[in-house]
């Protein structure tokens, strides 16, 4: 029950970061993660982008997206001690919580959010028109090195935790 509550944590927590970075924080850092034509059509704004208060905020949410992930993983692992798991079941949690924010990155953000929907046009309307918003899998290289890396990091994660 903690690993589903974990993902599904994690889910909602990758969902609200996407929307709180791209309102206040449109930065290169996002940019990257759009298809290319889109990124071309940001390039002049966001390098004119002085810092303001929003985008301020912008940072803070950024920080507490990367440590609510941190303690995603942190509170899997501390449960997981209590439990009195081993290696095996901690690589299962931690895969299981990394696979189910994967396939939601997949299909609720790059297949829904980004082709479906106008979301990021709305927030970006000098992207309007661009191909690469009906391009999905434009990042399919990217997405399976995040899938290797989800299992590696499971890995490290659960052989950390036994040693504690």
């Amino acid at each position: 029950m903690v690993t589903l509550m974990l993902s599904v944590a994690g889910c909602v927590w990758l969902f609200l970061g996407i929307w709180g970075v791209t309102v206040t924080l449109p930065t290169r850092l996002l940019a990257k993660n759009f298809p290319e034509d889109v990124q071309e059509r940001l390039r002049p704004r966001l390098e004119s982008l002085p810092m303001s208060p929003r985008r301020a905020l912008g940072w803070v949410i950024l920080a507490l997206f990367v440590a609510g992930y941190l303690a995603l993983f942190i509170i899997g692992g501390i449960d997981g001690r209590k439990q009195g798991f081993n290696f095996w079941q901690f690589f299962l949690r931690f895969l299981t919580i990394g696979a189910a924010i994967k396939a939601f990155d997949i299909l609720a953000l790059d297949w829904f959010l980004l082709t479906k929907t106008r979301f990021f046009q709305h927030y970006f309307p000098e992207t309007e028109g661009c191909a690469g918003w009906q391009d999905f899998g434009y990042n399919r290289n990217q997405q399976m090195r995040q899938c290797v890396m989800i299992v590696i990091g499971s890995a490290v994660l659960a052989w950390l935790f036994t040693l504690l």
